[in-house]
């Protein structure tokens, strides 16, 4: 089991020797930080200034990245992957930053949307997916969560952001489609989690089919997981969770460092490894009412998890469990479980090219910023062009 994820040919099956060499050089250029600082300034600035870059922008690290520029678009990806691969896909609308009720109620329909998709192809498409942001303005979350009082206008604000969750978590509960709702940055997130908490209450009756997620560099999130076990247990319902490592350390920490108070997020990497095992760990040890989504690029985590299956007698292709990659990443973890039979899907970003660099730079910085990732990704795409003798 331990060689299961240095399989190449495996990994790489689906990519071309032009796609091969195109990740290979993406991953090369993310390797480093200075680069990667002056290629998101560059984006940044281009779209502000309206620069033609979306042609250059389209055929490198959006392509590498993301699935197209609609959801039909991403069609033909999600049937290539599954087809050849097993691995199934969750279309995720990677455009951030809106701000108004009209963007918001755009996204809810393009959720809706995807649902439908998901309903009519539930092998290859288990799960939908939305940012709670994508419903709702940022700072209404925060004041939310933070307890201070409303206007009568906010209040009516915040009544459309409750509706929009409820629309999307009823229309994908009697649809029985699995819905996962990302998490965002933790000042925000108390907000967000009541609201999913009251989504499991009403739609996590018979099974699982709404899924919070939980960020495990923040060192509250195990214990946030025991706590909702207890609430579940004594109410009733199934808990659906996408337990992740995180996306926003750096600006957790900055902020938490300017306001003065203590960082939520764990001392370094290891303790959030620590954290990620232990929570994966409490959830398979509770299967009866959970169900996981381990979103996961870290393969020690999945070799864990493997084990822990095997442990407690939960079958390969058990539906409470899929293991999760971001598109364009992991294919190494992702190919090779799913030709082991276990449940795989990847994330598949999708939008207009402009509204998604946002996405894309994050990306880029997150590769960066965790030690080790963009190296393997590299060592392995030149074992396999050596393989293929490019």
């Amino acid at each position: 089991m331990e060689n299961l994820f240095n399989n190449t040919e495996v990994a790489f099956a689906l990519k071309n020797n032009r796609e091969l060499k195109r990740a290979h050089f993406l991953f090369k250029m993310i390797s480093k930080p200075t680069l990667v600082k002056m290629g998101s300034a560059l984006a940044n600035f281009a779209i502000k200034t309206h620069l033609p870059v979306t042609g250059i922008i389209r055929a490198t690290v959006f392509d590498h990245f993301c699935g197209g520029i609609s959801e039909e678009d991403c069609l033909s990806v999600v049937d290539k992957m599954y087809a050849q691969g097993k691995v199934a896909s969750v279309l995720d609308y990677s455009v951030e930053g809106k701000e108004t009720e009209e963007q918001f109620d755009a996204a809810l329909n393009m959720t809706l949307k995807t649902i439908q998709f998901a309903q009519e192809r539930p092998d290859s498409i288990p799960f939908a997916v939305f940012k709670p942001t994508g419903f709702g303005r940022f700072d209404m979350f925060v004041k939310k969560g933070e307890g201070k009082a409303f206007t009568a206008e906010e209040e009516k604000e915040w009544e459309r952001i409750v509706y929009r969750f409820n629309v999307a978590c009823q229309y994908a509960a009697e649809r029985k489609v699995l819905l996962l709702i990302d998490a965002e940055h933790s000042w925000m997130q108390d907000a967000a989690d009541e609201i999913v908490l009251d989504m499991m209450r009403k739609y996590n009756r018979e099974k699982a089919y709404i899924y919070n997620t939980a960020q495990l560099y923040r060192w509250d999130r195990l214990q946030y997981l025991k706590d909702l076990h207890v609430i579940a247990k004594a109410e009733g319902f199934h808990i659906g969770m996408k337990v992740v490592r995180g996306a926003y350390m750096e600006i957790e920490r900055e902020r938490a460092a300017e306001k003065g108070y203590k960082s939520p997020i764990c001392v370094d990497k290891a303790a959030t490894d620590i954290n990620y095992d232990a929570a994966v760990t409490y959830m398979l040890e509770n299967m009866d009412c959970m169900a996981l989504f381990a979103g996961t690029h870290n393969e020690k985590s999945s070799y864990l998890i493997m084990e822990l299956m095997n442990q407690y007698k939960i079958m390969h292709n058990d539906q409470r469990l899929f293991f999760g990659q971001l598109y364009g990443m992991s294919d190494n973890i992702s190919f090779n479980l799913a030709k082991a039979n276990y449940n795989v899907a990847k994330y598949l970003p999708f939008g207009p090219v402009r509204d998604v660099i946002p996405y894309l730079i994050r990306r880029a910085e997150e590769n960066t910023s965790v030690a080790g990732q963009t190296n393997r990704e590299l060592d392995l795409i030149v074992t396999e062009m050596k393989r293929r003798n490019l």
